[in-house]
């Protein structure tokens, strides 16, 4: 069987074109993402605390039901614990500079056994986290790059026991080719948990349901990343007040509580991923890729001030999303 440490530098050296959470680290200790790219392969099967996604590739359609966990998720074997009031790391795989966005967590509540468990279109998602643009910087380019892949949120110290869904353990939403409807590209996948405490709330009275929360006109989907704009309306329902609404949610380390006596999946001792050194920008800038080398699916291709190759590997094409960005699709 292949190590982590492995699975983790082949995964990172296969996905090219956007990005997904390869680690979460929580109050009861580290885990391992989905890997699209191996988990499929790998025998016996890993059991993960993450809901399988298909690849890096994006969800566009927000009336879709892959707007919630991403196509053909269903829930996973296990659960991490996490203790109210504490923080969880996302170890993020290598994210384009060009895809600008904002980073936005919701949870929902289990009614029993999360992991048999599928929300369907209920209303049951409420928000604990988000992060924009503030200050000239983007939460999912340079914020991250400034951390090492890693994005910190705390789940609410009020928020009472049970198990919980986390969706996208993260969303990222590229608004790189956001200028039109339907540009905008979503990443979500979603994460089992149990939280541990004595909080006594469930969340807000209002809930919002996936799809449903968003439309595909909302201020902050359909957004020209290139307008020189210096506010930005992250969309979706507000914080609830019992989490973190400002980019200094974002943070490479977060302060961990004791573990938990019982873990219900297995936590990684030690941490096996590698982080990509990356440059820190304050605009959206182009990727260089070596001339007449083959851009992957997803890749840039084209667009001003793009300097690298427009080749696209088969059976790709490369297709203009706007003036600045085009990409293999």
């Amino acid at each position: 069987m292949f190590s982590i440490a492995l699975l983790l530098l082949t995964t990172a050296s296969t996905v090219l074109g956007h990005g997904y959470v390869q680690e979460i680290t929580a109050s009861s200790g580290s885990y391992t993402g989905y890997l699209p790219y191996n988990d499929p392969s790998t025998i016996p099967t890993p059991q993960r605390i993450v809901r399988k996604i298909p690849g890096n590739g994006p969800v566009q359609d927000v009336t879709s039901i892959d707007i919630q966990c991403n196509s053909g998720a269903v829930p996973a074997p296990k659960i991490a614990q996490v203790m109210a009031g504490t923080n969880v790391a996302l170890n993020w795989t290598t994210w384009p500079s060009s895809h600008i966005g904002p980073m936005i967590t919701y949870m929902a509540r289990a009614p029993s056994d999360v992991t048999s468990w599928s929300p369907g279109t209920s209303a049951v998602w409420f928000k604990v986290d988000e992060a924009g643009l503030s200050n000239g910087k983007w939460a999912a380019t340079d914020i991250l790059t400034e951390n090492k892949s890693i994005y910190t949120f705390r789940v609410p110290a009020s928020l009472k026991a049970g198990q919980y869904i986390i969706r996208r353990v993260h969303e990222i939403i590229a608004l790189h080719s956001a200028g039109s409807q339907g540009g905008a590209q979503f990443y979500p996948s979603c994460t089992q948990v149990e939280v541990t405490g004595s909080g006594t709330e469930i969340g807000p009275a209002e809930l919002v349901a996936f799809p449903g929360a968003y439309k595909a006109t909302d201020p902050g989907i359909l957004f020209d990343a290139y307008s020189g704009a210096t506010t930005y309306i992250i969309p979706g329902p507000p914080v609830w007040n019992g989490g973190a609404s400002s980019v200094s949610s974002i943070s490479p380390t977060g302060a961990m509580a004791t573990p938990a006596s019982t873990i219900h999946a297995t936590a990684l001792t030690t941490n096996t991923a590698t982080h990509p050194t990356t440059t820190q920008v304050s605009s959206p800038v182009s990727t260089t890729t070596p001339t007449g080398s083959a851009i992957a699916q997803y890749g840039q291709c084209g667009g001003k001030t793009y300097t690298g190759s427009t080749s696209c590997a088969s059976p790709y094409t490369c297709k203009a999303l706007n003036d600045y960005y085009s990409q293999c699709l």
